[in-house]
Formats: C-alpha cells, structure tokens, sequence
C-alpha cells in the first residue's frame, strides 16, 4: 500500500464513446454529508442526464458506491477501484453519463466510467494525507484558556466540546496529526500540572 493521499482540489474529465459522454468529477470531502451535497449539486448541474454514478472514500476510509441504474458492478465499483488504487481518502467522484444511443456492454461501461474517474482525479490532483488521531481530554475549568492554546499550537481542530456532562470540567474531542499525539499529551499535563489529560481515544 502506498502513501495516503487526498485531493489537492476540485477535478474533471470527460470521456466519449460510442456517442456517450462521461462527465467525471472529483470533489474533496470531509465526511458522508459534505458527500451527499456534492453529488446533489451534480444532479441539479445536469438534470437531464440519465445517470449520475458515484463513489467515495472518506477520510476514515470508509467507502460506498453506486451504478445508479446502470448494470450492477460497471460503474462505481470501477470507480471506486480508481480511487483505491491511487490511495486517495476524503474524494467523491462522480461521472453523469448522456446516453448516446448505443449499448455499449459491460466491458465497455467498466472501461469508460474508470477513465472518467481517472481523468477527473488527474485533473484534480492528489497530495500527502497525513494519518490523524482523535483525543477526548478531561478539562477543569480554570485550565481551559491554556487547553485551548496547546490545541491551536499543536495545530489541532476543536471537534466537540462538552460542558454539561461533568459539572467540574469541560470534555473536549481534538483532532491532530497522529505523530503529534505523544507530545501533546506530555504538553498539556505539564501545562495543567497534571489536571487536565487525555483520558481516551475520541469516537
């Protein structure tokens, strides 16, 4: 397996045969929801297509898929096989296809809705994905201000905040790059004298 990789941005490609044309896209996303409203965005673009398939395969790998009405196993499943090939995590792709009149068969939709993918995701252009972690930390409340500090200097995203469950301290969900999690664990009990902590991996 090679590197992990994600989109450098927004790509497409279009592939012709037999008088069909594949429009391929390739959309950089967070997470199903970001997903969903691309591929929306796609159908409302081309509202007369007659097909829009898709793949995707977010950034905690998971990956679905679907042929939208072609032949089970010609379409997204090829491009999802694109997206896998090349490593790639947090993409969407999707190609709407005009019919050109002509049956095209099995090998031939697999060849023509790959090289769509391919082309969009070349077009886009992919760059390093760096593994991250999640940590959910048990704050008091008079270290917050520090907790906060430590989090923007390590570079990290605030994903969740609860300050409700516990009546002595805050539950905080962080995200930041898997190397740096060693050390900002050993930062952030110095910084509070041991108060605060990471107290398990985050959902």
């Amino acid at each position: 397996m090679g590197e992990r990789m994600r989109p450098a941005g927004y790509g497409t490609g279009e592939y012709e045969e037999k008088r069909s044309r594949f429009i391929g896209e390739l959309f950089c996303v967070a997470d199903e929801t970001q997903a969903k409203e691309c591929l929306a965005q796609v159908r409302k673009k081309y509202p007369d297509a007659r097909h829009h398939c898709w793949a995707w395969v977010l950034p905690d790998g998971s990956c679905r898929w679907s042929d939208d009405g072609e032949p089970g196993g010609t379409a997204g499943g090829p491009m999802a096989a694109v997206l896998k090939g090349a490593d790639v995590y947090g993409a969407l792709c999707v190609v709407t296809r005009y019919f050109g009149g002509t049956l095209l068969g099995s090998g031939g939709l697999v060849r023509a809705y790959s090289k769509a993918a391919a082309l969009a995701l070349a077009d886009a252009g992919v760059e390093p994905d760096p593994e991250k972690a999640r940590l959910r930390l048990a704050c008091p409340w008079d270290c917050l201000d520090r907790v906060h500090r430590l989090i923007r200097e390590a570079e990290g995203a605030l994903l969740d905040s609860d300050y409700e469950s516990d009546p002595e301290r805050a539950v905080l969900t962080v995200e930041l790059l898997a190397e740096r999690t060693d050390a900002f664990a050993r930062r952030l009990a110095d910084a509070t004298g041991g108060r605060a902590a990471v107290t398990e991996p985050g959902e």
